[in-house]
């Protein structure tokens, strides 16, 4: 990961969500106010609530999902105490703008990277333009575990390390077990095609706890965790969704299994971005121009659909599976009390509603389901 981030320091962590912690609480006092997007993972928004602070929901680009900072009012920007980048799907914040911006008010700018780890913006990979940086070894690299906390200034290393260590737990030979033995588990049923026995299988293993796409608010008790903050404890509940090992130190077989799939990196994102090209290229492609950086290798490529329950349903019955959609924005689900909402609110509740995230190494099933079931395009502006 050094290489690929041109020297930059690299902090092994065993989630995106845990290094995210780390950062927050290393550059971010307490009480601070950070500018965040609003279609993103609920779990992101209670890793910043965890770490004592206030989100403040930021207006969005409606073609891709990215922070539209031309929307962000002077007054917002002069209270902020950081800003986090999504890098939605692994269409790029405009981190120049970003960065001037963190530059001129003296605060830090954090890289949320866990989608994007082969995008590029400017000329320079996602990632190397923060103070710090988190990436996911769950998403492109399939290893469903790890991650890296990165940063600019090696002299930070030993004290983030030691921060790391403290919060830890330490490994266990059944979670090791567990995850050696999930892949196989998870392409049994669903080479047998029992949906429902895959679902309960990734229930079982602690990676699928959503009855909808967002988790339960859990208001009250979320009051009371927020009297505790900073802290992960007291938002285990809610950081834990969809990945209880997020703090758990990893075994000898975790980690090799890891380096493998991480050694396989190149090559995935070459298919990753053969897909996105064919699926961008199609009536459902968001139609943004992809600039002088070129082609990204996107995680997933947000199709925009008119009626995104009839897509999700055509494929099903193809059994391909929609994830990663984060429908309604943040402060809409959260609320007043613990989030500031966005000044500009429509484009990202309009994108949240249309935004069909399609895997990319799918690209040819899907286009074919798609035109097959009817599914129609839409453009922002076509309807309210």
């Amino acid at each position: 990961m050094r290489g690929r981030l041109g020297g930059r320091e690299c902090l092994h962590v065993p989630s995106c969500r845990f290094g995210l912690y780390l950062a927050l609480r290393h550059w971010c006092a307490p009480g601070g106010r950070v500018l965040m997007s609003p279609v993103n993972d609920d779990v992101i928004f209670f890793v910043v609530l965890a770490a004592g602070l206030r989100p403040v929901q930021a207006p969005l680009d409606p073609r891709d999902g990215s922070i539209d900072t031309a929307a962000v009012p002077e007054s917002v920007w002069r209270g902020l105490s950081a800003v986090l980048t999504t890098n939605l799907y692994g269409n790029p914040d405009p981190a120049p703008e970003l960065r001037a911006r963190c530059d001129a008010l003296g605060i830090p700018l954090l890289e949320d990277a866990a989608h994007a780890i082969g995008s590029r913006v400017a000329g320079r990979a996602v990632g190397t333009w923060g103070e710090a940086s988190v990436f996911s070894l769950s998403k492109h690299t399939g290893a469903k575990t790890g991650g890296f906390l990165t940063f600019a200034d090696p002299a930070l290393r030993a004290e983030l390390a030691a921060a790391r260590d403290e919060l830890l737990h330490p490994p266990r030979t059944t979670a090791e077990l567990t995850y050696l033995v999930r892949p196989y588990a998870e392409a049994t049923v669903r080479a047998l095609r029992l949906v429902k026995a895959a679902h309960a299988t990734l229930r079982l293993l602690g990676q699928q706890e959503r009855e909808e796409i967002r988790m339960p608010l859990r208001a009250r008790e979320l009051k009371q965790a927020l009297a505790s903050a900073p802290g992960l404890t007291p938002f285990h509940p809610w950081v834990r969704v969809d990945m209880h090992d997020y703090r758990l130190g990893p075994g000898a077989a975790r980690l090799r299994r890891t380096g493998r799939l991480l050694a396989r990196l190149d090559t995935t994102l070459a298919a990753h971005r053969a897909g996105t090209e064919r699926l961008l290229a199609s009536e459902w492609g968001p139609g943004a121009d992809p600039g002088a950086d070129g082609l990204q290798p996107l995680f997933r490529v947000p199709l925009l659909v008119d009626d995104r329950e009839a897509a999700v349903a055509a494929l099903a019955r193809r059994r391909i599976v929609t994830g990663y959609l984060y429908d309604p924005p943040l402060d809409t689900y959260a609320g007043e009390v613990f989030t500031d909402p966005s000044p500009a609110p429509e484009p990202a509740t309009w994108f949240a509603r249309h935004a069909l995230p399609v895997d990319p190494r799918r690209a040819a099933e899907v286009l074919g389901t798609l035109r097959a079931a009817g599914v129609r395009p839409v453009r922002y502006g076509d309807r309210g």
